[in-house]
């Protein structure tokens, strides 16, 4: 590359490649819970299905930092997420290229705190603490399969790795 520097030529050369690499949507929900074991729930407006808090990411934003914003977002709630108790490479599907999903540990909160929560985003209708059994009934059955593994994560202080070609 004439004319450049040999730092700005390797500069070029890694911008370039950096921009045909492939760029992976995130998404990233919290796992909160009360000292009962109920689950918190947010029943978005533009899904037929309940889900736990949390979203996509925004261009270059950390995981951890995004389910944070999303929970504040949709909950008014500053969380700290924890460890990651699920992390899935999700296949294209539909209209969708791959994406990576975690899962944070969002910690216990005490029911009467819990029953306080009430959505702070217009894409949220309703959020709720249910027992494991309801929130399975109410997740789509990806998410009720994920609830379980993270869960199980939690138990086992264990990270849940999984690859799906399908959703």
């Amino acid at each position: 590359m004439a004319g450049l520097t040999d730092d700005e030529a390797r500069f070029a050369h890694l911008a370039e490649g950096n921009a045909k690499q492939a760029r992976k949507r995130v998404a990233a929900d919290v796992l909160i819970r009360d000292q009962h074991g109920h689950v918190v729930l947010v029943n978005p407006t533009y899904k037929e299905h309940w889900d736990l808090p949390g979203g996509m990411a925004e261009t270059n934003e950390p995981p951890r930092a995004a389910a944070m914003r999303e929970v504040r977002e949709e909950l008014g709630l500053p969380v700290r997420p924890g460890r990651v108790l699920l992390l899935d490479w999700i296949g294209p599907h539909g209209p969708w290229d791959d994406q990576l999903l975690f899962i944070f540990d969002g910690g216990v909160f005490p029911h009467d705190q819990i029953r306080q929560f009430t959505p702070s985003d217009p894409e949220i209708s309703d959020v709720a603490a249910v027992p494991v059994e309801e929130a399975r009934q109410l997740l789509r059955a990806d998410m009720a399969d994920r609830l379980n593994r993270a869960l199980h994560a939690l138990a086992g202080n264990a990270t849940d790795y999984h690859e799906s070609t399908q959703e």
